[in-house]
């Protein structure tokens, strides 16, 4: 009867050339995975916990990438996939360390490249923000500035409309006053010409008597 092996959760911190990595990640991560596949491991996570500069350069590579990944294995096969490593063309070193009282929130903790990504996405994010903010800002501007030239446009038409409307109301009573007939006689004339109008003309003949 064959026995059921029990596998434990493990962590393992690959260390592979930061030239690699940033050429070809995929590559990377699928040799990572290969290596633990071959020991029939579960894998839980896989990700890229950082990039450092190496305290000596370990197979000529002076700075290294760390992926960090949780697994469960059965223990017997620890061993081998150490010995897989070492004979990795891609993956330089590995750390395993038996982690069977970690929780799944302690495995889904940013590492230091998650937390240094989310800041350069928040970043993105706040110059989007900031720069939408400020067209905003610009369009607002430029829609009251257009509205204050159409409102004083408007009021220049309306004064010169009042304005045109006065003159011509005073060109007109200008033509009326010229058009009405000066009246030259003077009253005491008038009086003057209806007194003699009104005496009776003398038609008889007087005779001087030279007597």
């Amino acid at each position: 009867m064959e026995t059921k092996v029990e596998k434990k959760l493990y962590e393992g911190m690959f260390l592979v050339d930061s030239a690699d990595a940033g050429s070809d990640w995929d590559g990377i991560n699928a040799a990572v995975k290969r290596t633990l596949e071959r020991a029939e491991a579960e894998i839980v996570s896989i990700r890229k916990w950082d990039d450092r500069r190496l305290a000596y350069d370990i197979r000529g590579t002076s700075r290294g990438t760390y992926i960090l990944c949780y697994f469960k294995v059965d223990g017997r096969k620890i061993q081998g996939i150490e010995k897989a490593v070492q004979l990795s063309e891609k993956i330089i070193r590995v750390l395993i360390l038996s982690t069977e009282q970690m929780s799944q929130d302690d495995i889904d903790k940013d590492t230091p490249a998650t937390k240094s990504e989310k800041e350069k996405q928040k970043a993105i994010a706040e110059r989007a923000e900031k720069a939408e903010e400020s067209w905003q800002s610009d369009k607002q501007e430029a829609q009251t500035a257009e509205e204050t030239v159409v409102a004083e446009d408007a009021q220049t038409a309306e004064e010169t409309e009042v304005a045109e409307e006065a003159q011509t109301a005073e060109e007109i009573e200008v033509t009326e006053q010229d058009e009405q007939p000066e009246d030259t006689e003077r009253p005491e004339q008038v009086e003057q010409a209806e007194v003699k109008a009104e005496e009776p003309e003398d038609t008889e003949t007087k005779f001087v008597s030279g007597d």
